[in-house]
């Protein structure tokens, strides 16, 4: 009998990467706090920073004795970028679409159920939102879930109503959020429907959200694309209008990059 690979799991590295995990919300930690995050001694701590300082993962600010990531954390992220067709071909089509409509563009796929931000491009005005790369998001809430979700398998979307929807139910970060699961999967079909998923002050009061689905060759859905800014200024007939416009146009160049061959829908 083949055993499972956790079987296999060497301790000491796991806890070193659950280490640079702490980091994914922090810019810096000192020793002590890392020590009750993990849940481990302080000496031990110590000296798994003093490996990744070593290696050039961690380093240690000089104003603070606190610790940061180190620059080999980001030559390892461009180099999974490079590696990974999908963020490869993004990145010019994230740039341009945050040019064209003057707001932040975002990639995204599904990670354990949740929104993973993979890639962003900020907009040039004076007030956008930000990039939130690496950030998780629930999907129930957000554009780039909703469509995620509405154009995945049925498999994922029965996944997440066993684990999420109906273990522990919908909370409403917002008062704007669906929290009632009949509704929730009956707007993923309208969201199916129009292939587009709006975010009106959802996931966060003052921000609201468009997203539309990414396909490869396979006619998969394998990411979201979307443009988030202030609510003041995207309107939901903003949203459906102009941006939805350029998203549709955007997502679709990216789908045939990735090998996507289907005729235009009208819109």
């Amino acid at each position: 009998m083949k055993r499972p690979k956790s079987d296999y799991v060497i301790q000491t590295v796991s806890n070193a990467l659950r280490l640079l995990e702490s980091f994914r919300d922090d810019e810096e930690l000192g020793v002590t706090e890392l020590a009750k995050r993990l849940d481990l001694h302080k000496n031990n701590v110590f000296r798994l920073l003093a490996t990744l300082e070593e290696r050039g993962y961690i380093e240690q600010c000089g104003k603070t004795d606190r610790y940061r990531l180190g620059p080999r954390c980001l030559e390892l992220g461009r180099a999974f970028a490079k590696t990974r067709s999908l963020l490869r071909h993004a990145r010019p089509i994230l740039g341009s679409l945050a040019v064209e409509v003057g707001e932040t563009a975002h990639l995204a796929n599904l990670q354990d159920l949740e929104v993973l931000h993979l890639d962003s491009e900020a907009g040039q005005g004076l007030v956008v939102a930000g990039e939130r790369i690496g950030m998780r998001l629930p999907a129930h809430c957000t554009a780039l879930g909703k469509v995620l979700l509405a154009h995945g398998t049925a498999d994922l979307r029965e996944r997440f109503d066993r684990s999420i929807a109906r273990a522990g139910g919908l909370p409403g970060r917002t008062p704007h959020a669906i929290t009632d699961r009949d509704k929730f999967f009956e707007h993923l079909r309208s969201v199916a429907n129009e292939e587009l998923a709006v975010d009106l002050e959802e996931c966060e009061l003052g921000l609201s959200c468009v997203a539309v689905p990414v396909f490869d060759a396979s006619g998969r859905c394998v990411a979201g694309l979307s443009v988030s800014g202030p609510a003041v200024r995207l309107t939901e007939a903003v949203l459906r209008g102009k941006l939805a416009a350029s998203l549709h146009a955007a997502a679709g160049e990216l789908s045939r990059r990735l090998g996507q061959v289907r005729e235009d829908r009208a819109r």
